[in-house]
């Protein structure tokens, strides 16, 4: 049982380095990318950037949230963590969501208008 809880915290920890070079990576290619564009007549550029920097924090983001909750489950919590690992989930969940809505314009359960 000790080798899965070691297993398992190793996980969490590849899952942690997983979420930030997938934000620290996505934004330097994303910002690479909008350089680019800078020579280019791209009148959306600005809105892409956004967009793309948006979808790679949101993807981080999620898989941090993952990263913490599995690091929890498999420790002996106290109160303390428990509550700590409550106020990182709703942060980072806050900030999904409002990357989300500012992004599409609405929110994740509102049915898209056409």
């Amino acid at each position: 049982m000790e080798n899965i809880t070691i297993l398992i915290d190793y996980l969490s920890k590849i899952l942690e380095a997983i979420g930030v070079m997938i934000i620290v990576l996505g934004s330097i290619f994303f910002l690479f990318k909008f350089a680019v564009t800078l020579f280019k007549e791209a009148p959306d550029r600005y809105k892409l950037l956004r967009q793309d920097l948006g979808k790679t924090i949101l993807l981080g983001l999620e898989i941090l949230v993952a990263a913490d909750i599995i690091h929890t489950v498999i420790t002996d919590p106290e109160i303390s963590q428990v509550l700590a690992l409550g106020v990182i989930v709703l942060i980072r969940t806050f900030l999904s969501l409002s990357l989300q809505v500012e992004l599409e314009g609405r929110f994740p359960w509102q049915k898209i208008s056409v």
